[in-house]
């Protein structure tokens, strides 16, 4: 197989969503080739030795190496300006494999306790199966990142934005705090995508991303991917990709590549569409909450000017009157879809308390500010018109 002629080019975002990390084969093709085979044929004994040794390049097993994951990882690793990616099958086989990677028995991890559930369960109640201590901190409060340092502490982990509550915390900062502690931080880019916000850059030593979102993006198919430094992928996370298989399949890195070409221009018009119904709900008399990080009166604005190029595609809001008003509220639609899926072409929203963060108890909810009432919206490619006349007239009947 043979590279595209540009890929010695440095090209801006929107180009390399298209073209990056493009391997061709003898015949010519236009559209990345689909490579559904599990193993490979060597052509001797000796070549096949020289496969497993490392000794020489090539594939040898779709578990962990194979053409069409080859370019979705490629093309990842152009976008977010990393080194070297791999692919998982789910996003939360990206999280658990990062952090994985990074620890063993005895060691600690320090982490935002404002996390989607899974990854919350991944770091108190899995990883603490096999020895491993966690604290989870207030993620905007410094102070607490470097108060929970202990001489063990491996890992630092993160969201942000966050999910549901759209707090933004400061990468660098954290990352230095990691640094000077001997840790490395992970960070979950998922609500930022790599368009707006780019944690390697910032001082992060890993970003995950939960591909089934935004780069898929059409409700197709799951998966994950791991970027980080060439050393940081090879001596933490290649072998456990390797060696326990949460890979992604051959296809659905085939349908992440056709989503990545259009990743930019669904990501911008999704992006002002939840900018649009934002300030449509901002003053809504039902409305006693709106969060979205591309307005002034988002908390962490400062953060946001600084790490960020624009907002999300995501808006939060609590509907007064509890879960019983966000509940009229959510039976009230009937364009927008009631998922806990995001980042799609269709406009989706989610009830957290009772579907993604439901394991938390009230009080640890609470702490999180995620209210009984609270509504997570994902703004889709719909017009934005139709969005807000929706959303309105399913807030009447709360």
């Amino acid at each position: 197989m043979s590279a595209s002629k540009s890929s010695n080019k440095t090209y801006r975002p929107e180009t390399r969503l298209v073209h990056s990390g493009t391997l061709r084969s003898q015949f010519g093709e236009t559209s990345e080739a689909l490579f559904l085979t599990q193993g490979y044929v060597y052509p001797s004994a000796e070549e096949c030795e020289a496969r497993f040794s490392g000794k020489a390049p090539g594939y040898v097993y779709s578990r962990y190496s194979n053409p069409t994951m080859t370019m979705f990882e490629q093309r990842m690793a152009a976008l977010e300006g990393a080194e070297a990616a791999r692919a998982t099958a789910t996003g939360m086989a990206a999280v658990t494999t990062a952090l994985m990677g990074l620890v063993r028995a005895g060691d600690h991890i320090v982490a935002a306790k404002a996390l989607f559930g899974s990854c919350r369960w991944v770091i108190e109640d899995w990883l603490g199966r096999f020895g491993v201590t966690s604290t989870l901190v207030d993620g905007k409060d410094l102070a607490q990142w470097k108060g929970a340092v202990r001489k063990e502490t491996k890992a630092f982990f993160m969201e942000t934005p966050t999910n549901p509550c759209l707090e933004v915390y400061d990468i660098k900062a954290v990352g230095d705090i990691a640094h000077n502690a001997g840790a490395r931080l992970v960070v979950d880019n998922v609500f930022a995508t790599p368009l707006y916000q780019q944690p390697l850059s910032l001082g992060a030593d890993c970003v995950v991303y939960s591909a089934t979102k935004h780069i898929d993006g059409q409700g197709r198919v799951l998966g994950g991917v791991i970027l980080g430094s060439e050393k940081f992928i090879m001596e933490h996370v290649h072998q456990v990709i390797r060696q326990t298989g949460p890979s992604i399949s051959p296809f659905n890195a085939w349908v992440m590549l056709k989503g990545l070409e259009t990743l930019a221009v669904r990501v911008q018009r999704q992006t002002d569409n939840a900018g649009k119904v934002a300030t449509a709900l901002a003053d809504h008399k039902k409305v006693s909450r709106l969060i979205y990080p591309g307005r002034p009166d988002h908390p962490q604005a400062e953060v946001i000017a600084r790490q960020m190029k624009a907002g999300s595609t995501l808006c939060s809001f609590e509907v007064k009157g509890g879960k019983e008003g966000a509940f009229r509220f959510l039976n009230g639609l009937k364009l927008i879809g009631i998922t806990n899926n995001l980042g799609d072409s269709k406009s989706l929203v989610t009830h957290p308390t009772t579907t993604t963060h439901q394991r938390l108890t009230p009080v640890q909810r609470a702490e999180l500010g995620i209210g009984d009432g609270l509504v997570r919206f994902s703004a889709g490619l719909e017009h934005p018109d139709d969005l807000i006349e929706e959303l309105l007239t399913a807030l009447d009947a709360a």
